[in-house]
């Protein structure tokens, strides 16, 4: 069937941080506008899961829960349908109505101590930074080296930063986000064996794995060989893929029964009486099982629109740089061309433009002068967002 991608259901007044940001911007309700900042869609639901969440409501007692084994098949399904890895149900670690957010601070928490080393590679998800710097951990810093347009990983500073004897982990974002990289096996391979060799637990970060541009292929960490399965954890979700991150709903997987132990252990410490989200594994588990069509159908709206925005800016700005997407729905611009200074960007896009992204900054200091640019809308939006950028920025480019 063909699916709604085109009908807004605009968030003011509904608890939506990006949306309440343009109202302070003093964006009014009955302006055709929306923002293409945080990294949820703009998009309606799939209906079917709509329809699972109505039935559960009407035909269940909405009690305290745990997850099913149906629910636990589904991400084993899902995961080798559309990434050929073999996960087992008993990996999974329930996530007690968090996200992956969540669990890469808990991981942190749980397997090094104040003091030790966490690796990123920058410029980077802002979370992941939090999760060192305020548990006390020390972040060390793995930049990115820029090649063309796209980012690659300086594979010497990073064996040597992994081989310090308190670099105790690294937090991986597989797809980068915001680079929009989907690693190679190969770059994965190399990354895991240095990691293997240094003692360093790979927590793989892979909420945006099934939005792969075409032309990629994602690889899951822990289906590199046996013995990086045994080091890792790989955090998913169904609320990128499928916009439920309201509901908060991950699925964890840690393949190693010793650290799932104290990865559950902590958990426990933390919250002694913990609950479930019933309607999020719901949710996940209909996403998984019935919404493949919907997912496939919505990538092309993603590449429709990234091709969009990709020549739009070639043909009138070509000061700005646009990074290659391969992965995630979020396009990394580099808008320093245009010669200002990156809050003064800010400014001129929130003020003049009527243009909410997310500040390049907010993810490092690398991201100065860049933009990142949620394309997961429908496409008018993007049509009309590019309009207002041309004629605002006429005045500005040299």
């Amino acid at each position: 069937m063909a699916y709604n991608f085109t009908t807004i259901n605009k968030r003011y007044g509904k608890g939506s941080f990006k949306w309440q940001e343009m109202a302070r911007y003093g964006v009014r309700p009955e302006e055709d506008i929306i923002p293409f900042s945080v990294a949820d869609m703009e998009l309606e639901t799939a209906p079917e899961i709509k329809e699972a969440l109505k039935k559960e409501i009407d035909d269940f007692v909405l009690g305290y829960a745990n997850p099913t084994a149906s629910y636990r098949e589904a991400c084993c399904a899902w995961q080798e349908k559309r990434h050929h890895w073999a996960a087992k149900p008993e990996w999974i670690c329930p996530s007690h109505g968090h996200g992956v957010v969540d669990a890469f601070f808990t991981a942190v928490k749980a397997y090094t101590q104040p003091g030790d080393g966490v690796m990123l590679l920058t410029p980077v998800y802002y979370p992941m930074y939090h999760a060192v710097l305020d548990t006390g951990r020390k972040l060390v810093d793995c930049p990115l080296v820029e090649q063309g347009d796209s980012y690659a990983i300086d594979f010497e500073d990073f064996e040597r930063k992994a081989k310090d004897c308190h670099t105790k982990m690294l937090i991986f974002c597989s797809p980068h986000n915001p680079a929009g990289r989907v690693w190679t096996r190969e770059e994965l391979q190399r990354i895991s064996g240095i990691c293997l060799a240094n003692g360093v637990l790979v927590v793989s970060d892979e909420i945006h794995d099934d939005l792969i541009m075409p032309g990629y292929e994602h690889t899951v960490y822990a289906s590199l060989s046996p013995e990086a399965e045994q080091n890792c954890l790989v955090l998913t979700a169904p609320s990128k893929t499928f916009n439920l991150a309201g509901l908060q709903t991950s699925n964890i997987f840690i393949p190693n029964a010793h650290l799932r132990a104290r990865y559950m252990d902590f958990l426990k410490q933390t919250n002694p009486n913990p609950k479930c989200n019933l309607l999020g594994y719901l949710a996940c588990e209909t996403a998984y099982r019935h919404c493949e069509d919907w997912l496939d159908q919505c990538l092309q709206v993603i590449d429709a629109n990234r091709k969009l925005v990709v020549g739009s800016m070639a043909q009138k700005f070509p000061q700005i740089r646009v990074k290659r997407l391969e992965g995630t729905y979020l396009l990394w611009m580099d808008w320093r061309g245009l010669g200002l200074d990156y809050k003064e960007l800010e400014r001129i896009n929130h003020q003049e433009a009527r243009l909410f992204f997310d500040e390049g900054y907010i993810f490092g200091k690398q991201g100065e002068g860049f933009e990142r640019w949620n394309l997961a809308c429908p496409t008018r939006y993007i049509q009309e967002a590019l309009e207002r950028m041309e004629k605002t920025y006429g005045k500005y480019v040299k």
